[in-house]
């Protein structure tokens, strides 16, 4: 297995299906803001983001799959509140390995890369 990259170089994963769909890490980080936080505007909010912002994401994703990846309930007298399905931490985790998989897959190429890039303080041509 190839030595993992000591650099600063991150590879970005983004898978983008038919129709203009996409999937990638920021809406992975909405969801994990959404587990921790139990809501969309939350989650929104630590994402320095709108709810609608936030709201229009994960109803993209629920529409993207067969199955539901965020549940949300209104407001009541608890002030309503979101969660992940079963099928969205599935799929947080699977995106999660995903990514692990790129970096490992690409060290030895990211440390060439980073080898043979210019000094940061100054490196411009």
């Amino acid at each position: 297995m190839p030595e993992l990259a000591k650099n600063n170089l991150i590879p970005v994963l983004r898978i983008s299906f038919p129709h203009e769909d996409r999937l990638g890490r920021g809406k992975m980080e909405l969801l994990e803001h959404i587990r921790e936080t139990g809501s969309i505007s939350a989650a929104g909010r630590a994402m320095d983001m709108s709810y609608r912002r936030a709201w229009l994401l994960v109803s993209d994703m629920n529409r993207m799959f067969k199955q539901p990846v965020v549940e949300s309930q209104r407001g009541g007298q608890k002030g309503g509140g979101a969660a992940l399905t079963p099928f969205g931490e599935e799929l947080l985790a699977c995106f999660r390995r995903m990514e692990a998989t790129v970096r490992t897959t690409l060290a030895s190429e990211l440390a060439w890369l980073e080898d043979n890039r210019s000094p940061a303080d100054g490196g411009q041509r």
